[in-house]
């Protein structure tokens, strides 16, 4: 049986430029649809009673963004912390904040829900049903497995040449889930199965595919296609009108 006592935290890596979607500021930092898209993102964990912290990894010169960040939430309504653990993979800086966070008090076995903070469609339902189910997962004793918000692809997926100009087949996509985040482990198994897949030169995508490495089967919950990742200038328009739009 899981301890009742385990607190939830998020973890937003938040170090990353956004090349792809151009600009001179890295996107999460940047106004989307009349604030900083990471705002969107806070407030979502915010509104969650689960929630116990949330830890956003900023990269070594984010001094000034984090005092103007923080200067948002006067009076916050739950711890947040804005670390200098960038690194030169989000999955380096996703293990550098795991490392801080436990050498500032949280424990190894309190839950950890990683995001994209450049997913600003996220709701606080959406969280809470992935730590609900995650949580009564962990009750039937797969409690290192954790899980993650996806949806079940939709369209016709096909397989590529090796110069991916043209289709040489389709692939069956009934088995076919799109990751999305959150996405939720224990911080230890988490911390752990990073290092070790990091140290092995893995290809690590997120999170779960490092727990999948590591012999765990990460629990499947769905989503939602307004927890859409931006990153081209065209995701930026659509995220915009989602987020104009009450939900």
């Amino acid at each position: 049986m899981s301890n009742p006592q385990r607190r939830c935290h998020a973890l937003l890596p938040s170090a990353g430029m956004g090349a792809r979607l151009g600009g001179d500021q890295p996107k999460q930092f940047r106004h989307l649809a009349g604030k900083p898209m990471l705002l969107y993102v806070l407030d979502a964990f915010f509104e969650c009673p689960e929630i116990d912290s949330v830890w956003i990894g900023m990269s070594p010169d984010s001094d000034q963004l984090s005092v103007d960040l923080k200067a948002c939430y006067p009076k916050p309504v739950k711890r947040f912390e804005f670390l200098q653990t960038g690194g030169p993979t989000r999955q380096q800086t996703v293990l550098n904040t795991l490392a801080a966070m436990q050498k500032a008090g949280v424990h190894a076995q309190d839950w950890i829900l990683v995001h994209d903070a450049a997913r600003p469609g996220i709701t606080p339902a959406l969280i809470e049903r992935l730590i609900t189910l995650v949580k009564d997962q962990a009750d039937s004793k797969r409690d290192l497995d954790g899980g993650l918000l996806a949806i079940p692809v939709a369209d016709t997926m096909k397989e590529t040449t090796e110069d991916a100009m043209r289709a040489k087949g389709t692939i069956d996509r009934s088995r076919l889930w799109q990751a999305q985040t959150p996405q939720m482990f224990p911080l230890k198994v988490l911390h752990d199965a990073l290092y070790e897949a990091i140290a092995a030169g893995a290809n690590i995508t997120d999170e779960a595919s490092a727990i999948e490495r590591a012999g765990g089967q990460p629990l499947l919950v769905e989503g939602a296609t307004r927890n859409f990742k931006v990153t081209h200038p065209a995701d930026w328009e659509l995220m915009e009108l989602v987020l104009r739009t009450p939900h």
